[in-house]
C-alpha cells in the first residue's frame, strides 16, 4: 500500500480562490475539506494578493499538506487579467515554498485531462467526474473548489506524485563543464 499523501489543490484567482485539501494513497481519494476564498470586496489588487497571502498562510497552517498542487495561469487575450492571476497564484506559491513545502504547477489542459480523459471538458464535466472519484456532492455551483479538487487529483494521477519534490531538468553539460575537467590546471581555487 502506498503512503498516504496530503494534496492542498489550489485554483487561483484574484477575486475567488477555489481549495481543496485530499488524501490519498493512490487508489482512494478522500476530500477532507473544500472551499472557495472570496477577495472580491478588497479595494485593490495588493490587498487582495495580501489576503490571498494570509488565507494560503491559514489552510497550510491548519492541513500541513505535503505537496501543493496549483493550476498554471492560462493565456488569454486580457493582459491585465493574467497578470493579476499569475500574481495570485505567485503568493500562494510563495506561501508553500516558505514552508518547503513542494510545489507542483498543472495547466488547466492536463487537469481536465488527468481527470475526465478530455483536455477540452466543460467545468460542468469535471465538476461531475470529481464527483463520481470522490464521493463529493456536485451541486453545480462551486466550480473553483471542484477544480481545486481535480487539480489535486491530477497531481495524484501523475507521474510526478512518485516524487516528493519536484522533477528538476538536468542541464546538459557544455564546453564549458567539459574545459573545466580537462584543464584542472588552469583554473583558480
Amino acid at each position: 500500500m502506498k503512503k498516504k499523501m496530503r494534496i492542498l489543490g489550489i485554483d487561483p484567482g484574484s477575486n475567488f480562490m477555489g481549495y481543496a485539501i485530499v488524501i490519498s494513497d493512490g487508489q482512494s481519494h478522500e476530500v477532507i475539506d473544500l472551499g472557495v476564498g472570496s477577495f472580491q470586496k478588497l479595494d485593490s489588487h495588493l490587498e487582495k494578493i495580501k489576503g490571498i497571502t494570509k488565507f494560503a498562510d491559514k489552510l497550510i497552517e491548519e492541513f500541513k499538506p505535503d505537496v501543493l498542487a496549483i493550476e498554471e495561469p492560462f493565456y488569454g487575450k486580457n493582459v491585465q487579467s493574467m497578470l493579476k492571476l499569475g500574481r495570485a497564484q505567485g503568493a500562494v506559491i510563495a506561501c508553500a515554498l516558505r514552508l518547503d513545502i513542494p510545489v507542483f504547477e498543472y495547466t488547466p489542459r492536463r487537469v481536465k485531462q488527468s481527470v475526465t480523459g478530455k483536455g477540452g471538458a466543460s467545468k460542468e464535466q469535471v465538476a461531475a467526474m470529481v464527483s463520481a472519484i470522490t464521493g463529493i456532492p456536485n451541486d453545480g455551483k462551486s466550480f473553483d473548489a471542484t477544480d481545486a479538487v481535480a487539480i489535486a487529483l491530477c497531481h495524484v494521477l501523475s507521474k510526478d506524485s512518485d516524487s516528493s519534490a519536484p522533477k528538476k531538468k538536468s542541464k546538459p553539460k557544455g564546453n564549458w563543464d567539459q574545459f573545466l575537467k580537462d584543464n584542472p590546471d588552469r583554473v583558480d581555487n
